[in-house]
C-alpha cells in the first residue's frame, strides 16, 4: 500500500514536470518577488518626516482647457493652502472656448499671488499641454515648482507642505500619488483598482531606487530639473508624457527624486464616466510607455507579463487534466498573499477598495491591460483635447 510520503513525493514531481504547472509556478514566484521586495516593504515603511522645515517658497502650476466648473472647486481649495514660506500660483489656460480665461483673469485681480499664461495657438506638431506648460514654467518666479490637473483637488490644505518636505530627503524631483474619487460601481472600482496599483508600482520602485514615471496630477520638480532635460524637448511632439517621460530624462540626468506617498499629500481626481472615455485615457497614458528606457520596460513588463501568464495557464489548466490539488493551491496561494498586501497597500495610501473585490478587479485589470496593448500595436493614431 502507498504511504503518504510515497503520494505526497508523486504528486510534487508531477507537479514539477508538468510544464502547464511549471509556468504557473514560475509566474506565481515572480509576482511574490514584487511582493516581497517592492510592495509590502513600501506598504510597511516609517511615516515620513513631519518636522521637515518648509522654508522655501513654490509656484504651484495648473494647466486649463476648457476647466471652468473644475477650477472652480480646484482654485479655492489652492488659495486656503497652509504654506508659511509663500506660494504662487500660476494658471495657464490653454486655448480655452469658454469662460476659463475670464474667471482666472478675475482671480488674479483679487489675489497679486495668482497670476495668468496665455495660449492662444499652438505650433504645428507640438504637443499642446507641454508647450503650455512650458510657457507656464518660464513665467514661474521660484525655482520649485509644484505642477497638478485643473480637474484633481489637494486632499488637505498641508498638500503644498507635504510635498515640498520631499526635497528635504534631499531630492530634486518629489513623486506624489492621485487617487480617483470612490463612486458607485464596477467601471469606478476597476479604474481605482488601475491606479492604485500603478501608484503602488511607479511610487515602490522609486523607494527602492528605481523611480521611472510620476503623474502630473501630483508632481515637483526644480527649475534646474526642467533645464537640465530641455524642458520637454526629447518627447515635444508626443502627446503624452509631460510626467512619466520628464522624468526618464531628469533620472538619466541625475535627478534625485523622492517619493511623498503620505495621505495628506495626495491629490483626487474625477474618474473617468464612461468605458469609452476611460478607453482613451488610458491609451494616451500607455503610449508613453514605449519611450521608456530598457530596464524599466523590463520590470514593468516582467511584472505584468507574470501576472498575464499567470492567468493565461491558469485558465488552460482548467481545460485540461491537471492535479486539481496543486492548482488550487498554488492558485489560492497567490490569491491571498496578494490581497493581503494589497489591503496593505491600500491602508497605507490611504485607497482602500472592498478586500472581497480585490482578486475580481484584478484579473479583470490584467485582461483589459491585455486588450489595450493589442489596441495600441495595431492602432497607434492618438488624439488629444
Amino acid at each position: 500500500m502507498p504511504t503518504f510520503a510515497g503520494y505526497f513525493t508523486f504528486h510534487i514531481l508531477s507537479f514539477s514536470v508538468s510544464p502547464a504547472l511549471g509556468l504557473l509556478l514560475l509566474s506565481i514566484a515572480v509576482q511574490l518577488y514584487y511582493v516581497a521586495y517592492y510592495f509590502r516593504p513600501f506598504a510597511r515603511r516609517p511615516p515620513e518626516p513631519s518636522d521637515a522645515p518648509d522654508a522655501e517658497p513654490v509656484s504651484v502650476l495648473v494647466c486649463a482647457h476648457n476647466e471652468l466648473e473644475n477650477l472652480r472647486r480646484l482654485l479655492p481649495l489652492l488659495l486656503q493652502q497652509d504654506y508659511p514660506a509663500g506660494f504662487e500660483i500660476i494658471l495657464i489656460d490653454d486655448r480655452s472656448e469658454d469662460d476659463t480665461f475670464l474667471y482666472m483673469q478675475q482671480l488674479t485681480q483679487y489675489y497679486p499671488h495668482v497670476r495668468l499664461v496665455t495660449v492662444t495657438s499652438t505650433p504645428d506638431g507640438l504637443s499642446p499641454k507641454k508647450y503650455a506648460l512650458t510657457l507656464g514654467i518660464k513665467t514661474a518666479r521660484h525655482p520649485r515648482m509644484l505642477f497638478t490637473d485643473a480637474d484633481c483637488i489637494p486632499a488637505t490644505n498641508q498638500w503644498i507642505r507635504y510635498m515640498q518636505r520631499g526635497f528635504s530627503q534631499p531630492a530634486d524631483m518629489v513623486l506624489g500619488y492621485s487617487a480617483y474619487a470612490p463612486e458607485v460601481g464596477f467601471l469606478n472600482k476597476l479604474i481605482r483598482f488601475e491606479t492604485f496599483l500603478t501608484g503602488a508600482q511607479y511610487l515602490s520602485f522609486a523607494w527602492r531606487g528605481s523611480p521611472y514615471m510620476g503623474v502630473g496630477r501630483n508632481l515637483a520638480y526644480t527649475r534646474q530639473v526642467f533645464h537640465s532635460t530641455k524642458g520637454f524637448a526629447s518627447h515635444i511632439r508626443s502627446l503624452g508624457g509631460d510626467d512619466d517621460l520628464l522624468v526618464q530624462d531628469a533620472v538619466a540626468q541625475g535627478a534625485r527624486v523622492a517619493v511623498v506617498g503620505e495621505p495628506g499629500a495626495h491629490t483626487l481626481s474625477e474618474p473617468a464616466q464612461t468605458w469609452r472615455a476611460w478607453w482613451r485615457q488610458k491609451r494616451r497614458h500607455l503610449s508613453a510607455g514605449r519611450q521608456y528606457r530598457l530596464e524599466d520596460r523590463m520590470r514593468i513588463g516582467i511584472f505584468i507579463g507574470a501576472n498575464l501568464l499567470f492567468y493565461g495557464t491558469a485558465i488552460g489548466l482548467l481545460f485540461s487534466p491537471p492535479d486539481w490539488v496543486s492548482l488550487a493551491i498554488a492558485v489560492l496561494t497567490r490569491t491571498v498573499l496578494l490581497t493581503v498586501v494589497y489591503a496593505q497597500l491600500g491602508r497605507r495610501l490611504d485607497d482602500r477598495l472592498p478586500v472581497a473585490w480585490l482578486p475580481i478587479l484584478d484579473a479583470v485589470y490584467f485582461f483589459y491591460y491585455l486588450a489595450l496593448g493589442i489596441s495600441l500595436f495595431l492602432y497607434r493614431t492618438l488624439r488629444w483635447k
